[in-house]
Formats: C-alpha cells, structure tokens, sequence
C-alpha cells in the first residue's frame, strides 16, 4: 500500500502555524501538506504559497470551503463568493483540491433536502471559476451527527449524487472517521472509482468511548476503524495519493510536542495503515 503521508495542519493546529508545521514535516521527512485556511490567512497567501514552492511540498487539499446553505439568496451568494476565495487560495498553492465542508441546515429550517439542493447549486456556481482556476473539488461526506450543523452530506453515495450532476471536476474526499460506518461503504468506494471521482483519503480513528464528537479523534490504531481494509477499498477503485492525517484531538494530541505527533503518525502510517 502506498505510504505517502499528508500532515492537515489541524493535527498540530494547536502547537504550530503554517511555517512551524512545514519545519516539522519536514524533519520528518514529509513532505506533503493539508492546510486550513485560518492558517494560509494568518501568514498571507503569497507567504504561504513561498514556503509551498521553495520547499518542494505537495498540497494535498486546502480545507475548506463549502457551507454553501443560507436563509437568504443574499445569504447563499455571500457563501459562493468565500468559496471563490478559497479556489484562488488552494490554486495559488497548486493544491490536489479544495476540501468542502458543505454546510447544514440553515437557520430553523427542518428541510433536509432543500439543504441538499442549496449545496449542489452552490457547488454549481463555484464551478466556473473552479474550472478557469485548475482547482478540483472535494466533497466531504461527514457523519450524520454533523447533518443538521456542519454537513447535510452524510455519505459517499450523496455526495456522488451530486458529482453526477456536475463534471469530473467535482469528487469526494473519503474520510475515514465519518464513513467507517457505512453498510454500503465498499459499494460506494468502487463507485467513486468508476466515476473517477476519489481526490482525497483522511484518516485518523474513531476512540471506543468518544469523549467529544468533534474533539476527540484518535490516532491510528487507537480506535476501532479497520484501516488497512479501507484502504484497499481505495486502492482498489484507483486512488494512490497520500493518506492525509487529520486528527481533532483537544486533550490528548494537541496536548503533546509536534515532533513527538509526527514521530507517532509515522510510526502508525507504517505499522498500523
């Protein structure tokens, strides 16, 4: 199996910025990066894209864009200018995609697919200048705890419904934490391979208790996620890029020294992914 590792910069979020984090990588002998957008803004996007271009690194995704839902069409235009934003930001650093995170229901609502609807039009009017840009888009399915806040796309099947809808432009970023569930996990990996739409694989753990459904990821190996199987998955439909690793972790990881979390993702990637 492919060994490539990706650092999203939200796994030593809380110990290093943009710069430090690339350092670190790079001690290690990493050399592909995810980062957020917080942190490309916090040191600019010419600075960012510097360190990028000047240290060989492979930007795996830029997280994110998305949350296109809103209560208003001047709502729902504000969302799609941002998400211009972020495709000038993840072209300028030549990265593999820009990450969506899709947003869930707006305000009071209690309409789920009309939430849904308002997602595949956003990506729809951002795909324009996506596709003037270079840039390819991910959409993140997210666990169905988030559906009603974070992510009205819950698995990897309706996030390829609306791929379908679209252009080979737009795919899926498969992130174990939120799909390890899914009884139709295997199906919809081989399906997003025959659409050739798989652009990103997250992976981290899924702790046996969770304290925090946000803030409590594990690392690999830690938890009750079968890896190795899920990757095969993936390799299997046709994607070999970097396990990218993204780990929210407030009272355990982001509590350590950077170093020793690379020293331990590493050790992890070979032993455990």
């Amino acid at each position: 199996m492919n060994g490539e590792i990706s650092l999203n910069l939200a796994t030593t979020g809380q110990q290093w910025g943009f710069g430090e984090a690339v350092d670190g990588c790079l001690r290690h002998g990493i050399t592909a990066i995810s980062p957020w957008r917080d942190q490309i803004e916090a040191i600019g996007i010419e600075e960012a894209a510097n360190i990028v271009r000047s240290n060989g690194l492979r930007v795996s995704g830029v997280c994110r864009g998305g949350m296109f839902p809103a209560e208003t069409a001047l709502g729902r235009q504000a969302n799609i200018d941002d998400n211009l934003r972020a495709i000038d930001q993840a072209a300028a650093l030549d990265a593999d995609c820009l990450v969506l995170v899709v947003g869930g229901l707006p305000g009071s609502s209690k309409d789920l697919p009309g939430a849904r609807g308002m997602v595949a039009d956003g990506i729809a009017a951002m795909l324009p200048h996506a596709r003037a840009s270079g840039v390819r888009i991910a959409i993140e399915p997210l666990h169905p705890m988030y559906a009603a806040d974070r992510a009205c796309v819950n698995t990897i099947d309706q996030a390829l419904d609306i791929c379908a809808s679209l252009d080979e432009s737009v795919g899926v970023a498969i992130d174990v934490y939120h799909v390890w569930w899914d009884p139709r996990l295997a199906e919809a990996i081989a399906r997003a391979g025959r659409m050739n739409r798989i652009f990103a694989h997250h992976i981290c753990d899924w702790l046996v208790p969770t304290t925090d459904m946000l803030l409590d990821r594990g690392m690999m190996g830690d938890g009750v996620i079968d890896l190795p199987a899920i990757r095969a998955m993936i390799e299997t439909a046709g994607y070999h890029g970097p396990q990218e690793v993204e780990i929210f972790s407030r009272d355990n990881w982001w509590q350590r020294p950077g170093d020793e979390v690379l020293d331990v993702i590493k050790e992890r990637v070979a032993t455990v992914c």
